[in-house]
């Protein structure tokens, strides 16, 4: 039987080519996109429902459509025109959609859209249990719906930075910065997916199955192979570095939690680190590796960026 899949975020780039994709798939019978705002791009023979994270329309789309599979990819947090964007809408969004999933008996397969900077900083261990940042919660949610549906397989994606010709997004917009904020003494090495290895990876978890009638669980590191300097990142783009003292971050930290600075509090707190992710597990899943380098993802951007 073809199956029905939800895909949130269809406002931005990723969300929109993996509805469109996913619907283009022989196996796929129905591919619903939502989000709070509507998609700048086409989603191929995906339909799209508009969804308020104050209500249950959420919940709706999830019970209406009888969706067998969820692809988590995040929801639209622009505010309205003249207001600062009230933190905290992805945490409240993704409430949403896992309780509905919780609820749902046709639900069988989610796939949940992390961040590589889970659990980075000075002594972080890549956990997410201490971590206050809004991935990390949203992990935690996700894997507290796993122990209350076991039967149901989830796969918690956690991204390097997507980047490409037609990203746009808080990594795209730090790096067209006039002057980068940057944390003094570190450097750290910046990993990367290409915006079609990015799609491709949702794609494949979404539609995983292990062979044995089922699908690959757990957290995977989703990067391509390879690393670039912050430094000779920067360089490249033609920015200025701005070095900050570490405690310096905590006010950047609470400038991006009011909206005032676009770029979230755990992409700032990996600036402190310098750890780089293993996608080998992930290759291992879903037989499947990044065609792009860090490098030649990095470039696809400049040359669009030119």
């Amino acid at each position: 039987m073809s199956r029905v899949v939800i895909v949130t975020g269809a406002s931005r780039y990723v969300g929109a080519r993996a509805a469109e994709v996913l619907s283009a798939d022989p196996g796929v019978g129905r591919v619903v996109a939502m989000d709070s705002a509507p998609p700048g791009r086409g989603l191929g023979s995906a339909e799209f429902v508009p969804v308020r994270l104050h209500d249950q329309s959420v919940g709706d789309v999830v019970r209406e459509t009888g969706a067998d599979t969820v692809v988590h990819l995040g929801f639209a947090e622009a505010p309205a025109a003249g207001r600062r964007r009230a933190p905290g809408r992805g945490v409240l969004g993704t409430l949403q959609l896992l309780d509905a999933c919780q609820r749902s008996e046709a639900v069988r397969r989610l796939v949940v859209r992390s961040s590589a900077a889970v659990g980075t900083g000075p002594g972080a261990d890549g956990a997410a249990d201490a971590d206050p940042s809004e991935a990390a919660r949203i992990e935690r949610h996700t894997a507290a719906l796993s122990r209350r549906r076991p039967d149901l397989s989830v796969a918690v994606l956690r991204f390097a930075g997507i980047i490409g010709p037609s990203v746009e997004s808080p990594l795209t917009r730090y790096l067209g910065l006039r002057v980068v904020p940057t944390v003094r003494g570190y450097d750290p090495r910046m990993q990367f997916v290409h915006q079609d290895d990015g799609v491709e990876a949702v794609r494949r978890m979404a539609l995983a199955d292990d062979g044995g009638g089922g699908a690959p669980d757990g957290v995977f590191d989703v990067a391509a192979p390879g690393s670039l300097p912050l430094s000779h990142c920067l360089r490249r783009v033609g920015r200025h570095r701005f070095a900050l003292p570490e405690r310096g971050l905590k006010v950047l930290r609470g400038l991006a939690r009011r909206g005032e600075v676009d770029y979230s509090p755990e992409r700032l707190r990996q600036l402190c680190c310098d750890r780089v992710l293993d996608p080998t597990e992930l290759e291992r899943a879903i037989g499947w590796s990044p065609s792009y380098t860090s490098q030649e993802a990095f470039e696809s951007f400049l040359g669009a960026a030119a």
